[in-house]
Order: C-alpha cells, then structure tokens, then sequence
C-alpha cells in the first residue's frame, strides 16, 4: 500500500518526469559523444586510406610497375599480427598481383572509389568488415585497392557504445533512486503537514504546521499557513471571549429589564410607578441595542476590506471638527481643551470612520477628567495624540483597554459598554495604525501613529 501510495503521489511523477527529461538529455549527449567519436575514428581511418594511395600512386608514376610492386611487398613484409592495412595490386583482369587479399572483391565501389566488403579472419575464420578505396593506375593496365581490416574499429564502436549504454543505465537507475529518496522526503513532510492539519480540523487551534528552517517552497508555505493559524486562533479567542462577556455584561440589564417588566404586569400598580419603570425598560432596551450597535460595528470594520474606498483626507479640518463638537461637553465640566496643529497634515483613510474612532477617544478623555481639569488635542505630521490630566491608566490595564467590554476599575461606576475604544482599536488596524497609551502625569495620553 506504501508503494502504491509513493508511486500514486506527485513528488514521484515530478521526479519521475524530471528523471525522464534528464535521460533524454543524457540520450542526446552520449549519442553526440558516440558519433563524434565513431565518426572521428572513422575519418582518421578514410583519411590514412587517402593518403596511401596518394604515395603509390606518387611510386607507381616515378619508378613504375617494379617500383610500386617493391613498396607494396616491403609494407606487407612489415605487418605485425593484427595490423589492420589491405593492399591489393591486381592487373586490368583484376587478377591478385601483389597484396594480402587473396581476391579482388565484387562490390561495387560508390562515386568516390570507396568499397565494403566481408573479409574472412586467418584466426577465427569469420567474417568481418573491410572498407577500401579503388584507384586506377594510370593507362588503366592496373587497379590498386587501398583500405583497413574494420575489425579492430568496429570492436571500439562497441566498446564505446556499450560504455554509453550502460552509462545511460546507471544514470536512469540513479535518478530513479534519486527520485524515489526525493519523493520519501517530500512525502514524509506532507505527511507530518497532513497529520497537523487534521488536528486543527479536529479542533487543536495550537497546533502548527511543521517547518525544518530550510526555506524552501513547502516551508515558506507552512510559514505562512501557520501565520494564518495564528491570527484565526487569535480571531476564535476574540470570538470566544466576545461570547463570554456578553453573556456576563448582558446578563445584568436582562436580568433588569425583565424584572421591570414583571413589575409592570402587576394590575395593582400605580400610573406614575408604571410609566416611571416602562421609561426605565426602555432606557435599558436602548443601552442593549446601542451594545449590540457597537458590536456590528466593530465587526463590520475588521471584516470589511475598504482600503479601496480611502480618500485622502485633510486631517486638520477632521480633528478641528470632532473638537467643535465636544467644546461643549468639556465647558460644561469648567475643562480646558486645547488643539494643537501642524500645518496641513493629510491621511488616506475612511473619514466617517477616523471621527467616530477620535470621538471616542476625546469623550473618554473629557469623561474621565475631573471638573477644571485639562484636555488636549494634538495633531502632528504622523500622529494623533488625545491627552487628559485624569487619574491615568495603571501600566496592568494599559493593553487590556482595547479588549470588548473591559472596563477599568475607575469607569466602572460611569455609563458605558466598555466597546468604545475596542472600536477605536479595529479603526486603527484598519488604517495600519499603531496605538500606544503613554502616562500624561497626571492623566494619560492615547496616540494613533502611522
């Protein structure tokens, strides 16, 4: 079942189709190197041919029939065993005069006077090939044949082809091993991928894909893949926390307005009693749609990709607004509330969104700042910063702020749903915001840079 599954898998097929592309490769340059050499032998030997003839012609012009026959019996009385030469000297009946080819054989020769023909071996008796070039000695009285026993020639052709041969069967059975030590590899860190990810499928949303460093393209993959795990880990958690805490944030006011509406069942209750708790159930079904409000919010803006409707925005005409507006509020308090600015500061970004996020902020500020207290507002060229001269954050609380309904020990007795500044947090992200909380002394400062 193993093979089946090695054979069956991709990493196999890729490095069998690489395999393959690789010996047809090896195919093309063994076959070049076979015939360059076969070739090569072959034309030193026509070429050795050539040039033998040309010098008994040269004898045969300059000392005649005698001269010719002397050199020719000279050369053959030099031949050692296995000398590979053919000399034959026959008359216009190409009867054998002089050469150690006992007849004139009877193949045709092609245009350029070349010849093949089966030669028998003294040795073994058998036959192999000759190859030899034909000339005509001049008044046509006589005809030479030149040439070389192919023998020894041939049994080198061998050699070499089946040293390629065999080269190229090696070189198959090594990448087919290669292959298939690849492919184990391969499907061994698959495996280990598979097994992680029907872990997380069966709810352990710890766990991480493997990855051995290497940097290759499966451990980039699981990089990322696990980068992903951790911000769904992350989103699951916010989830799973959102849950808990409206159910024990919500429970309360639930528990209240039904209490209050069981009260204004009652037959016997007075007119004034029951408008004064009908106006109180309202108060608190408001405050519960408000929270649910801010939640749809909040979760529409980090699930919503609207970086592609961002304009850019004049950020001094959108701060100088939202202080406008809670001038007012922090009057009413005997606050002061300042702004200021650095000359035109623009942001790409969502401008109904930036307001609601700094409003926020500036109501939580004027809120938690005692009566004559300070408030500010500062606009620099890449941030945003709100101050107060309140009682401050406290530095265990300074990164919980931001959670959905967290509420510090000193807003717990104020009105509020404790979402304000967990939606100033998702507006941040959504514009590639950091924010950072800093002490004022006294108060504490929010600042969105970018």
């Amino acid at each position: 079942m193993r093979v089946k599954y090695l054979l069956r898998s991709a990493p196999f097929r890729l490095a069998l189709l690489y395999m393959l592309l690789f010996t047809v490769s090896v195919m093309t340059v063994l076959g070049f190197i076979y015939w360059s050499t076969a070739g090569y032998i072959a034309r030193q030997s026509d070429a050795t041919t050539r040039a033998e003839i040309k010098g008994l012609a040269e004898r045969y012009e300059t000392d005649g029939l005698t001269g010719l026959t002397g050199l020719l019996a000279e050369r053959l009385n030099r031949q050692q065993p296995g000398d590979s030469s053919i000399y034959l000297l026959a008359d216009h009946r190409f009867e054998p005069l002089v050469g150690n080819v006992t007849h004139w054989p009877p193949a045709k020769p092609d245009v350029e006077g070349w010849v093949d023909f089966a030669l028998g071996d003294d040795r073994s008796g058998k036959l192999h090939r000759a190859r030899a070039q034909v000339f005509r000695l001049r008044g046509g009285r006589y005809h030479l044949l030149v040439g070389r026993d192919m023998f020894e020639m041939q049994s080198t052709q061998r050699l070499i082809l089946r040293t390629l041969t065999w080269g190229l069967l090696i070189t198959a059975a090594l990448g087919l091993l290669g292959g298939v030590m690849l492919s184990r590899s391969a499907m061994g860190r698959l495996d280990a991928i598979n097994k992680a990810v029907q872990e997380i499928m069966s709810g352990n949303l710890s766990r991480r894909l493997p990855s051995n460093g290497g940097g290759d393209e499966l451990d980039r993959l699981s990089q990322q893949l696990n980068r992903m795990l951790d911000q769904i880990e992350v989103s699951v958690d916010g989830v799973r926390r959102v849950s808990d805490n409206i159910a024990h944030d919500l429970k309360t006011p639930l528990a209240r307005l039904r209490t209050r509406l069981e009260a204004l069942n009652k037959a016997d209750l007075e007119e004034s009693k029951r408008m004064q708790l009908a106006e109180q159930s309202i108060a608190e079904a408001d405050g519960l749609l408000k929270t649910f409000n801010a939640l749809l919010r909040i979760a529409r803006i980090e699930a919503e990709a609207r970086s592609a409707e961002f304009k850019v925005l004049d950020l001094n005409a959108l701060l100088r607004d939202v202080v406008e507006l809670y001038e007012p509020l922090a009057e009413s308090k005997n606050q002061s509330l300042s702004f200021v600015e650095d000359e035109l500061v623009t942001l790409r970004g969502d401008r109904d969104l930036l307001f609601q996020a700094i409003a926020n902020l500036l109501d939580n500020a004027i809120k938690y700042t005692p009566n004559g207290g300070k408030v500010s507002v500062a606009l620099l060229a890449h941030e945003i910063c709100i101050c107060d001269s309140g009682g401050g954050i406290p530095d265990d609380e300074k990164e919980k702020i931001f959670q959905r309904f967290y509420r510090g020990e000193q807003s717990r007795t104020t009105p509020g749903s404790g979402l304000g500044l967990s939606l100033v947090y998702a507006v941040s992200k959504l514009h590639a915001m950091s924010i950072a909380v800093k002490d004022n002394e006294p108060g504490a400062c929010i600042c969105l840079a970018w």
